[in-house]
């Protein structure tokens, strides 16, 4: 990037704006997909229709600023049960069906000007009020719920990544279930979904030798990302096909095949170094070609479709929060509600029971949330999600 000399950050008004819109979009674009999944719906539908809604909405804000790049920060992926994530189709791979009392995690990302708001969610297939889900599928959501819960109350200036950590073993044990080994949320920056401070999810002893303590600063960004299992909590490659990939911008190698070259051109052209799906090339057969040689030369970095055991299940929770001055400020969520998942188990450490008890929002961010979200409105002339929710 050439204009890196002055990093912006949320310390920047217009910087927040650009935050909300995308965090906006992503939550709508979530609740899209979230009601479209009904039984004999197709997984790959659902994945077109979550990137089709956030290009759409994406394209009209900052209309005058022709330069801006926006769009898809994660392309929306749909993986139902013992599948851990990316599970994000090709027309040319085989589809999945949605059917009653499957666990569905939806996973997408927007960016505005490369600010990232990344969201992801879970819910079973058929739940209602009149038929709440219990057994191992409530403990696994509720677990990974309380897990995003805790991380938005220790997630701020000051504390350090292995208090998450510790939070998280310690809630997924109290609902019999394992963290996904190794996983990683990151801190956010302006065209970067992979900042270098991280939160890891039950590391091994090696993970955790090697693993770099950070402490939270005001003004970063965060996506925080909690994937639980009912299982052990150990993810693999399942053999299914990558669809998702991101350009590595540190690797350069000379690409031998003409294909190659023009889907990399193409890459480099429409996403930079945001993740992205072969799903959005115009010819699918080419767009698999060319892929093969860059990520061969890791000039691409592969987001491979993860799989649990058969049999078990999987529950992610992912949110953006930006550490304001005045307190964390959660920009995207899902639509849950807790009423349907009754668990026979709950968190039994003192500590984290008050944390978790304790309130997650400021009463001066109210008001200048308010603020912000005027200016959002203004920005993009629509409702954001705080001045929907006064209304």
């Amino acid at each position: 990037m050439s204009d890196e000399e002055q990093e912006q950050t949320i310390a920047e008004d217009l910087v927040v704006t650009k935050y909300k819109m995308g965090g906006d979009i992503a939550n709508q674009a979530l609740r899209l997909v979230v009601e479209t999944a009904k039984p004999g719906v197709s997984v790959l539908s659902l994945c077109e229709k979550g990137d089709a809604y956030i290009m759409a909405e994406t394209g009209k804000v900052f209309k005058k600023e022709k330069e801006m790049k926006k769009g898809i920060a994660f392309p929306t992926s749909v993986s139902v049960n013992n599948c851990v994530c990316h599970f994000s189709p090709l027309k040319s791979d085989p589809d999945y069906t949605l059917k009653d009392g499957d666990l569905v995690k939806i996973d997408l990302g927007v960016h505005v000007d490369g600010f990232i708001a990344n969201v992801a969610h879970s819910f079973v297939v058929g739940a209602s009020k009149e038929n709440p889900i219990t057994g191992r599928k409530a403990d696994v959501v509720k677990a990974a719920h309380l897990c995003a819960e805790a991380a938005l109350r220790l997630v701020k200036p000051g504390n350090q990544n292995t208090q998450v950590t510790e939070a998280w073993n310690k809630i997924a044990q109290s609902f019999k279930c394992s963290p996904i080994e190794g996983m990683l949320s990151h801190q956010l920056k302006q065209h970067i979904i992979d900042g270098e401070k991280t939160i890891i999810q039950n590391p091994t002893d090696q993970q955790r030798k090697d693993h770099e303590k950070a402490e939270f600063e005001v003004h970063e960004v965060y996506a925080v990302d909690v994937l639980i299992s009912t299982g052990e909590g150990k993810a693999r490659d399942g053999g299914l096909r990558t669809t998702i990939y991101k350009r590595d911008p540190s690797k350069q190698y000379g690409l031998k095949m003409k294909t190659s070259r023009t889907f990399f051109s193409e890459v480099e052209r429409r996403f930079d170094a945001m993740p992205f799906t072969l799903r959005a090339f115009e010819d699918e057969a080419k767009a698999r070609l060319g892929v093969v040689e860059c990520a061969k030369h890791e000039l691409l970095q592969p987001f491979s479709v993860l799989q649990e055991k058969e049999g078990e299940c999987v529950a992610q929770f992912k949110f953006t929060v930006l550490l304001m001055a005045n307190g964390p400020h959660r920009i995207t969520n899902g639509p849950f509600d807790p009423e349907l998942y009754k668990s026979e188990h709950e968190v039994q450490d003192p500590e984290l029971r008050t944390l978790l008890q304790s309130s997650a929002s400021r009463k001066t961010q109210k008001k200048k949330k308010k603020k912000a979200s005027k200016t959002a409105e203004n920005a993009t002339g629509q409702p954001t999600e705080e001045t929907e929710a006064a209304e």
